[in-house]
């Protein structure tokens, strides 16, 4: 049994319910003072305990997918296959084709997100389910991607489409940006009112490693974490759907850890991204046990970790012409200070606006509110391709 499968979840409940039934039925059995009796106290109440939080472990892993497999939660996750080494110059098939980059994938749990669009394509749009392989980091993986209505109608056939990258907190994946995030949901809803012009949405984790943290950072002999979202995932992208190829087509959003990679991905990359949305990011990335050392030791560490710290790239190195939207709370997120400090530190050609609350915590409730006015802002800093897909 797959490790979100319901079947999974039932058993462990049905087991954990039993362990607790059994052991009030054999307690009397153990109220003698010997070890026997203590013995059997011990081992009931560590089982019966045990199974409650399993079940309760597996319930919570089925709500919010922050592993989606084994594989995953035993850190084996999928490597990219070596067939893929033969892809040159970022040309690529489409899926099911040998060496295309972006391939189907199982429902991952989109079956159970509330309110995709339904119905034919060319009317409600559509979420698809896939799995994104990185050519240079040799790694595969899973991502859900929005296609508005448009991208399914005939007058927009030959038109490539603004692309926004979304990355997710740390732990949790599409999922997450799907079902509590309501990202496809607000974003159609937008679209279908004029707010938001058709943009396809790519909904990915901001891991290539689970369950390691990798803060979209290349770890010296470790995941290349960085390059697969500034260089492997949008050639993907760009070899297998309509979209822009021109930066200012891209842009990028997250929440919490994805805010964070947002922001680096943008600074760090502005031929690739050439606008962030970051909701409650971290300015600056550091080791802690989920991530071990991302950095490496001596000089070269220590450099590549004052790189990664957004204020300090502010104030030493020439800003890269792009656009930021960061939003925080002054009462409820521990961000609002160094938010504060990010905005006075930004200058031009860069350009940077916000979305601070009165009160809001960390958590989806507030990166709802925050959602439908990033979109709305990110749909004034993409222009929509001008170029078209020749040869259709």
């Amino acid at each position: 049994m797959g490790l979100t499968s319901r079947s999974l979840e039932y058993v462990m409940i049905a087991l954990a319910v039993a362990c607790a039934g059994l052991t009030l039925w054999l307690w009397p059995r153990f109220a003698g003072r010997g070890v026997r009796a203590w013995a059997g106290r011990l081992v009931a109440l560590a089982v019966t305990q045990c199974a409650i939080v399993a079940a309760l472990a597996l319930a919570v892993n089925s709500t919010f997918q922050f592993y989606g497999s084994w594989g995953e939660l035993l850190g084996e996750d999928d490597a990219a296959p070596a067939a893929l080494s033969h892809v040159q110059g970022g040309a690529a098939g489409p899926v099911g084709e040998s060496g295309g980059l972006v391939r189907p994938a199982p429902p991952q749990g989109l079956n159970t997100v509330h309110g995709l669009p339904s119905g034919p394509p060319a009317e409600a749009g559509k979420v698809e389910s896939v799995r994104i392989l990185g050519r240079r980091s040799q790694v595969a993986n899973p991502a859900y991607v929005y296609l508005p209505p448009q991208y399914f109608q005939r007058q927009y056939a030959r038109q490539r489409f603004p692309v926004i990258v979304a990355i997710s907190g740390y732990p949790g994946g599409s999922f997450l940006l799907a079902q509590h995030l309501r990202l496809p949901q607000t974003a159609g809803g937008l679209i279908r009112t004029g707010a938001l012009q058709p943009a396809v949405i790519v909904m990915v984790r901001p891991t290539i490693a689970p369950p390691r943290d990798t803060e979209c950072v290349d770890v010296p002999g470790g995941p290349q974490a960085e390059t697969y979202f500034a260089r492997d995932l949008p050639e993907a992208l760009r070899a297998h759907y309509r979209i822009g190829h021109d930066p200012s087509a891209w842009g990028v959003l997250g929440y919490s850890s994805g805010g964070t990679c947002a922001l680096q991905l943008t600074l760090r990359h502005p031929r690739v991204y050439s606008a962030a949305a970051a909701l409650s990011p971290d300015y600056r990335v550091v080791n802690d046990p989920t991530t071990g050392d991302l950095f490496g030791r001596g000089p070269a560490g220590e450099r590549r970790k004052r790189e990664h710290d957004v204020l300090w790239r502010l104030r030493h190195l020439p800003q890269p012409q792009v656009s930021v939207l960061v939003a925080s709370s002054r009462r409820g997120e521990p961000d609002y200070g160094a938010t504060r400090d990010f905005l006075a530190a930004v200058r031009p050609p860069m350009s940077a606006q916000s979305i601070i609350l009165d009160r809001g915590s960390h958590n989806f409730r507030t990166w709802r509110r925050e959602l439908p006015t990033a979109l709305r802002w990110m749909n004034g800093q993409l222009t929509f391709p001008q170029d078209v897909v020749h040869g259709r």
